[in-house]
C-alpha cells in the first residue's frame, strides 16, 4: 500500500477500533443487539444450545456507517476456517510485495481455501508465506488492527480437526470492513473468491433475506465450533444497496464427535435466524 492509503487506512481503522472497544453486549436505538440476545437466551432455556457454549456476533452497517450489534466481540473463540481469509490476506501482501507471483496454481489453490475450505489447499498456501508462526508475524506486522486476539499457531491438521488457531469477531468485522473499502491488498479478487457459489449461514435458507442477495463469506465449522462472517448486500426498494456486515460464531467447550452433523447443523441454523433478525432490523432502517 502507498503511505497515503496507508494513512487512510490507519485512520479508518482507528476509528472502527473505537467502536468495536465495547461493553459485552451492546444496543443501539434500535435494540438489535437485545433481539440477538434475547434469542441466544430462548435457545439456552430450550436446549438449543448448551450451557458450556459460547457465542460471538458483531454487526456493522455500512449505509449508517455505524456498529449495530456487539456481543462479545473482543472474545478470542476458535478460528475454525475462518482464519482462511487471513492467510488470503497474507498471500497477496506478499504478492504485492514482489516476493510471491498469482499464478494460476496459485489461483486455484485460492479458490479452493476459500470457496471449497479445501485444508490441503490452505496449507499450500499459509507455506508460501512461511507457516503459521511467519505467517502470523507478518500479519501483526502489517495490518495489527486486524488481528488483536488472531492466533496462527497450527497447519489445519488432516481431518480439518483443528482447535488452536484463533480470533474474535471484533477481527473478522475490521478485516471485513477494510476489505469492502478496498483498503486490503488485492480486495477485489479476496471479494470474487468469497462471492463464489456455496452453502452459507447468512444467505442460505435464511427465511427473510430475498433470492438473490449478494454475500461474501467464509465459513468456519469443526467439532467445537460453527461460524460464519461475511458482508450482505441488500438491496432496496430504490434500487440502491443497502451493504451490511454479519459475524456469528458459537464455541462449544467440548468435541461433538459422535453427533458432530446433528450438532453443526443445529448451530447452522442458530446463525441462520440471527441473520434473519438482522435482516429485518436492516429493513426497519432502510428502503427494503
Amino acid at each position: 500500500m502507498t503511505d497515503r492509503t496507508t494513512s487512510i487506512f490507519t485512520f479508518s481503522f482507528l476509528l472502527l477500533c473505537l467502536s468495536l472497544a465495547t461493553a459485552d453486549l451492546r444496543a443501539d436505538d434500535g435494540g438489535l443487539a437485545n433481539r440477538i440476545d434475547g434469542y441466544i437466551k430462548s435457545q439456552r432455556a430450550s436446549g438449543g444450545l448448551r450451557s458450556d457454549e459460547r457465542t460471538a456476533w458483531l454487526v456493522y452497517d455500512f449505509t449508517s456507517g455505524h456498529e449495530v450489534a456487539n456481543i462479545n466481540g473482543n472474545a478470542a473463540l476458535q478460528a475454525a476456517s475462518m482464519i482462511k481469509v487471513y492467510l488470503a490476506l497474507a498471500f497477496f501482501h506478499e504478492v504485492e510485495a514482489g516476493r510471491l507471483t498469482y499464478s494460476s496454481t496459485a489461483r486455484s489453490h485460492m479458490e479452493l481455501m476459500i470457496q471449497k475450505s479445501n485444508n490441503e489447499s490452505t496449507n499450500w498456501v499459509m507455506r508460501q508465506t512461511g507457516g503459521p508462526a511467519a505467517t502470523e508475524a507478518l500479519l501483526k506486522r502489517h495490518y495489527s488492527s486486524l488481528c488483536q486476539q488472531i492466533r496462527l499457531v497450527e497447519y489445519i491438521p488432516e481431518g480439518g480437526k483443528t482447535y488452536r488457531n484463533r480470533g474474535s469477531a471484533g477481527d473478522y468485522a475490521r478485516f471485513l470492513h477494510a476489505l469492502w473499502y478496498k483498503q486490503l491488498p488485492q480486495s477485489e479478487e479476496i471479494l470474487r473468491t468469497m462471492a463464489l457459489p456455496g452453502i452459507d449461514r447468512l444467505y442460505t435458507d435464511v427465511k427473510s433475506v430475498p433470492p438473490g442477495t449478494r454475500v461474501y463469506n467464509k465459513t468456519g465449522s469443526t467439532a467445537m465450533c460453527c461460524g460464519d462472517m461475511g458482508i450482505i448486500v441488500a438491496k432496496g426498494r430504490d434500487g440502491r444497496s443497502y451493504p451490511y456486515l454479519m459475524v456469528g460464531i458459537i464455541e462449544s467447550a467440548r468435541r461433538n464427535t459422535s453427533s458432530y452433523s446433528t450438532w453443526i447443523s443445529r448451530r447452522a441454523d442458530v446463525i441462520r435466524e440471527v441473520s434473519n433478525l438482522v435482516y429485518l432490523d436492516m429493513k426497519k432502517r432502510h428502503s427494503l
